[in-house]
């Protein structure tokens, strides 16, 4: 990846869309295609990609999460663990906004990278004052 190219921090829903070929799923396959060409980085946290993990083996059993870690680890992503500053950035965030704790981490990881959070959940709508949001559905804006 060239140091111009945009970043995209990967929330769950991006990652799920796509491994359970939900709506945005097309999308997020795009930009990870387009992240193995070098043509944009990616990153995530650590309780994100946990994220990703329990709600694949929840629904799908531990060999499938295992199989999605898996194939993740090939669009290599930067993967961030939560230090102090992330944790308290993202309990900033939690306190100010109602959105799930992993969100919170997504957006200030994205703050603090200068990227863009990859998502379709509406939720994210409440910190596009803060933060860029690329949308995977199509009825989304940013």
């Amino acid at each position: 990846m060239s140091e111009k190219a945009p970043l995209s921090v990967l929330d769950s829903f991006a990652l799920l869309a796509f491994f359970q070929a939900e709506p945005g799923g097309l999308k997020a396959r795009e930009l990870l295609e387009r992240a193995q060409r070098g043509e944009v980085g990616l990153a995530i946290t650590t309780v994100n990609l946990g994220e990703v993990a329990y709600r694949t083996e929840r629904v799908f059993g531990l060999e499938r999460a295992q199989e999605v870690l898996a194939k993740i680890e090939e669009y290599a992503p930067a993967v961030f663990d939560v230090n102090r500053e992330l944790a308290l950035a993202a309990a900033h965030l939690k306190a100010r906004y109602r959105m799930s704790y992993a969100d919170c981490l997504a957006t200030a990881l994205a703050q603090r990278l200068g990227g863009a959070v990859v998502t379709g959940d509406p939720d994210f709508r409440q910190v596009e004052h803060l933060v860029a949001i690329q949308w995977l559905r199509s009825g989304d804006t940013q």
